[in-house]
């Protein structure tokens, strides 16, 4: 049986490399790496808010240094006009008060603490530093999850797809129909390939754009959250290339993951709009499994990881359905 799997794993690795699986992986994984370093994170290098105060009598004693002193009322309403991100604090009646240009929900409660806390009143808003990881650290972070995500599940995907449409035009799939190798061997094999070939991808998206040192400590959570991830999309992928009679036809399936599967979830995680129902999306849950581990936080609940090995239990069975399904028409 070992001797059958790896002769087909071999098959699959030239099969993949004819079909320039690797090299369109390798081109995306120079294209994450170059937005990363060179778009991302300078578009993420903003400065803090200033803060202007307006204090006719010095009724605010314990000033951070970084506060902007005005010299009238008047000068202060120009000035957050010219710098509509900045926040201006009139404390001309003793009692500090807030004037800034509504944005964001999210974002103006970030400058309204952030402000506060330079004031330092008896301690009341005095900043809390939150986890170890600097701005640019975490902002790589996040970035290189979401890339990663996206890859396995809608770049990868596509390319599992590519690949067996091919072999299934190639008459692959008649020839283990004659073969006299068990048959799930051939669902196994594609699962080996497609599952390596994500797993060196997330190392190296990882270690080029997280750093090798930070990469070293969470690499072992991340790979586990990659893995089942590989596996349900491989699954998935193969379902769909066996099910469905050509390529034409899966490019709506791609469209209905694309926009149901990807969309809602980055919509969800990374802006301010929010989904009541997100909550039930297996991929939410599965994105957040892999977020977590980039940040080294533990899922809440077993649930999650027996969700994920009952779904890809149920994929596997209905892709082994499909292939001896689609064997019996070949012989």
């Amino acid at each position: 049986m070992w001797k059958s799997l790896c002769s087909l794993f071999k098959k699959d690795c030239r099969m993949m490399v004819s079909g320039k699986f690797f090299l369109m992986s390798l081109g995306f994984l120079a294209l994450y790496t170059l937005y990363v370093n060179f778009g991302y994170i300078k578009f993420m290098e903003a400065e803090a808010y200033n803060v202007y105060l307006y204090d006719p009598v010095g009724t605010q004693t314990t000033v951070s240094s970084l506060v902007q002193r005005v010299s009238s009322k008047e000068a202060l309403d120009t000035i957050l006009l010219e710098d509509t991100d900045g926040v201006g604090i009139d404390a001309s009646t003793g009692e500090p008060q807030l004037i800034l240009c509504e944005a964001s929900e999210h974002a103006d409660r970030h400058r309204i603490d952030y402000a506060l806390s330079l004031l330092q009143p008896s301690g009341n808003y005095s900043a809390e530093v939150i986890g170890s990881n600097t701005p640019e650290q975490k902002a790589r972070k996040e970035i290189t999850c979401e890339l990663l995500f996206f890859e396995i599940a809608a770049v990868g995907f596509l390319g599992i797809a590519a690949v067996l449409f091919k072999e299934k035009d190639m008459g692959v799939i008649r020839v283990h129909a004659i073969v006299p190798l068990r048959k799930n061997l051939f669902v196994l094999s594609k699962l080996a390939i497609f599952l390596l070939s994500d797993l060196a991808f997330a190392v190296l998206l990882t270690v080029l754009n997280v750093g090798r040192l930070e990469t070293a400590a969470i690499l072992p959570a991340v790979l586990f959250q990659t893995a089942l991830l590989s596996l349900v999309m491989a699954l998935t992928g193969l379902a769909c290339a066996l099910l469905l009679k050509d390529f034409r036809q899966f490019t709506l399936a791609y469209l209905l993951i694309a926009i149901f599967v990807a969309t809602p979830v980055f919509l969800s995680a990374n802006t301010a709009v929010k989904l009541d129902w997100i909550q039930y999306h297996p991929f939410f849950h599965m994105y957040m499994g892999l977020k977590n581990a980039y940040f080294g936080t533990p899922p809440d609940s077993h649930v999650y990881y027996l969700g994920c090995l009952a779904a890809i239990a149920v994929l596997f069975a209905g892709v082994q359905c499909a292939f001896r399904r689609e064997m019996g028409k070949e012989s």
